[in-house]
This record gives structure tokens, sequence and C-alpha cells, in this order.
């Protein structure tokens, strides 16, 4: 929202509004985490957000592209719902952090067995932080339980890169 405000107060209240439905959105995951982990079950009735869903990250900055290629129809839940996070954890990492970024492009491919991710900025590259963020943790630790990979680094040509593949099935 402030990086939109003084040229475009209109969408700086989109991008509150999208933040607004992820923060309750997050909650209701929160509060059902910790059902699951009282009770030993829940149901969950909330919609979902999935790869359907990643041109919603583009109301978050004008900055922000996302290009789908491959099959990515009939994805399982959980991988569908893990595209999406980590691909919101990147933008908004990109949007927060990144140097003079004029686009931060969102790619996702659908191949034999796998969804691959990448989320690029093209800012000023910087050195790594010294201890690794909640964020990039929990894109990895998403990405594992499914049987995946997340990995993200400063680019050498620029900016920060998140790459992500996930398997098409999910383990049981």
């Amino acid at each position: 929202g402030r990086a939109v405000a003084a040229n475009d107060p209109a969408l700086a209240v989109e991008a509150l509004a999208v933040i607004e439905a992820e923060a309750s959105r997050t909650l209701y995951e929160m509060r059902t985490m910790v059902r699951v982990l009282r009770d030993g079950d829940a149901v969950d009735y909330a919609p979902q957000r999935g790869v359907g869903d990643l041109d919603e990250l583009t109301r978050m900055s004008p900055l922000v592209r996302v290009h789908r290629t491959g099959d990515l129809d009939d994805l399982p839940q959980p991988v569908e719902r893990a595209v999406y996070r980590i691909c919101q954890e990147s933008v908004t990492n990109a949007i927060r952090h990144s140097l003079n970024a004029t686009v931060v492009t969102v790619g996702i491919t659908g191949d034999v067995g796998v969804v691959r991710l990448r989320v690029h900025d093209d800012g000023e590259a910087t050195r790594p932080a010294t201890t690794v963020g909640y964020g990039l943790l929990g894109m990895a630790e998403r990405a594992k339980l499914l049987g995946g990979t997340c990995q993200a680094w400063p680019d050498p040509a620029g900016g920060w890169t998140v790459e992500a593949t996930l398997p098409r099935e999910v383990p049981r």
C-alpha cells in the first residue's frame, strides 16, 4: 500500500483489501491448525487459494507479472495451496525488500510429475542476511512436507530468486 499510495491511492486501497483478506485467511488457518493439534482432527471448509488464484498477486503491486505454462490441471489441493503460498510469500518478500526493482516475475510450469515455480525480482543484488527469516524457512518446510524443494538466493545478475519444485502427487 505504501509503495503505490502516492501515485495511485485506489491501488493502495486494493492492496490493503488483499492484505486484510489474506490476514483473515491466515488467522483461520492458524485456528484450524491449533484445533487439529488439540483435537487430532478438523474439517477445513474454507475455500483455499491455488494456481488459478495467482493473478491476485498482481494486485499487490504494479510490478508483479504472472506467467503459467504446461499442464497445471488437476493438481492435488495440498500442491495447489503450496504453489500459491510460496508464490505469495516470495512476492511479498520482493515487494518489501528488493531495492529499485522494476518487475517481479512469477513463473509456474506444470511438467511431467512436477510443478516448478520461480519468482524473481530485478532489483539490486543484496548480500544475504546472516539469519534465515521465518518466511523463507516456512516456504522450504511447506515444499519439503510434499516431497519437494524450495531455495532462495540473491541473484548475481540482480535481485532475488526463489525456486521450488513440487511433486504432482502428494506423498501418503
